[in-house]
Parts: structure tokens; sequence; C-alpha cells
């Protein structure tokens, strides 16, 4: 008996891996994440398979049907949304597993800010822009952040940042980013990327509060900030230029 943690990917239920249908497709148990899961990435269940909405479980309540399957030797499929090691709270799943010597694996998924990116057809990373990506929240409801990682510590370097979970935390962010990013920064809301009912607001650290309150945004959307999203020249990647040279191509004269 295994559970298999599987990330769902953003959304699109295209979007799941091969390995993660193929054991979503033979577990006798899929346990998901309400509203965060595509109907559809259930059904890819067998047809007498349990699936289970873990919405309104706590964790014991889901270690209990772990606890289950395994005394009844059942494959799981434990969906979470993205990838899982990004905010899945599957840490602490695994920990239980370990003292409980119940056998796991993880099947990464395609993360929300990949996706994003996908959508707003942008790549993160430009040469002489930005070379660094910080993947970050904000504390609200959650455990608190490390008091090293708050917003205004990382602003210090001015790299694009993708900030999960915060969108009802938009005043916040405008205050703790403006000092390092200016308030004319350029802001990417995306809601439920790669969903039938996505958006994108294209806006400012000024302006975002205003356009996600016009648009009622109040769950489950990623805000990208940075130059990144300037409509900026920049040079031409050495990757691809005739005078680089690597392993597998000979520099050019």
């Amino acid at each position: 008996m295994t559970v298999h943690f599987i990330g769902a990917g953003p959304g699109d239920p295209d979007l799941i891996t091969v390995r993660g249908r193929k054991l979503i497709e033979k577990c006798n148990i899929c346990l998901f994440a309400g509203s965060l899961i595509p109907k559809e990435l259930v059904g890819f269940s067998p047809p007498d398979a349990k699936v289970i909405d873990t919405s309104p479980l706590n964790l014991d309540e889901i270690i209990q049907i772990m606890i289950d399957a395994n005394e009844q030797q059942q494959d799981i499929a434990r969906l979470h949304s993205g990838d899982p090691s990004l905010y899945g709270a599957i840490a602490e799943q695994i920990r239980r597993l370990k003292a409980l010597n119940i056998n796991f694996d993880i099947t990464p998924g395609v993360p929300t800010y990949a996706a994003a990116a996908a959508v707003l057809e942008q790549e993160l990373t430009v040469p002489e822009i930005s070379q660094t990506v910080i993947l970050t929240r904000t504390t609200m409801k959650s455990s608190p952040m490390p008091p090293e990682e708050e917003l205004e510590n990382l602003a210090a370097c001015k790299a694009t940042l993708a900030i999960h979970l915060s969108i009802r935390n938009l005043r916040f962010v405008r205050r703790k980013l403006e000092p390092a990013y200016g308030r004319k920064c350029p802001v990417m809301i995306i809601y439920r990327a790669t969903w039938p009912d996505q958006k994108i607001i294209r806006t400012t650290l000024e302006n975002m509060f205003l356009d996600v309150r016009s648009e009622k945004i109040t769950r489950t959307a990623l805000i990208l900030v940075g130059r990144i999203f300037e409509d900026i020249n920049f040079s031409d990647s050495a990757l691809y230029s005739p005078a680089h040279d690597h392993l597998f191509r000979n520099k050019k004269s």
C-alpha cells in the first residue's frame, strides 16, 4: 500500500502529469481538496474508487483514512493543487506517515506561478532585468512568516516576486514593497490560472487594491510583482549567441 501525493497542477486537467493521471486511475481511494481540484481529475479514478473531499477534515481525520487504507492494503491518490512542494501542507502528513511506517511517494505538478507565466506569455527571468524569482506569501490566518522572510526584507533585492495566498492582504503588500519597487511597479494578478473562469489584472502597486476589488476577487489568485512585466528592451541571452560556445556548440566567428 502507498499514499501517492500528486501535484494536480494549477487547474486545467490537461496539465496533470502522465504519471499523476496513471496513479489516479489505479488507486482505490482518492483524496482531494474541494474547489482547488477540478472534477475532471477526480473523474479519472476507477468507477468503484472511494472519492473523499478533504476540505472539511482536519489532519487527524485525514491520517485516519490513510491508516484504515493501509490496513486494507488500498492505495491512495492524495491530490494537492499546483505542486505539493509549495504550500501543499504535505510535510505534516509525511511526518505522520513516517512515524506510522506507511509508504508514500510524491509526484510533482505544474506550479501555479509557472502556469501564470504561461498565460501571461511571459518569461520570468530576462537578461539584465531579473534573474531571480522569489516564491513567498504573507502572514494572514496561516502560520506566521519567519522574521527574516518578511516582505520588506525580500524586497531589498528587487527580484521578481510571486506572492501566494495574499490576495486579501494587498494594502500590506503595497506598504511593504513600495519603498523598494516604487508605486508604479507593474503587478500581475492572475485569478484561477488555467481554469475556465481565469482572470488577469494588469496593474501597479499603487492601483492593485482598487483594481482587484472592482473585480471582486477574494481568493485563489497569485500576485506577481517586478520590472520584468514592463514593456522594456533587454539583451538577447548569451545562450544562443554565435559568440557563445558550450559543450554542444562551438563558437562561430
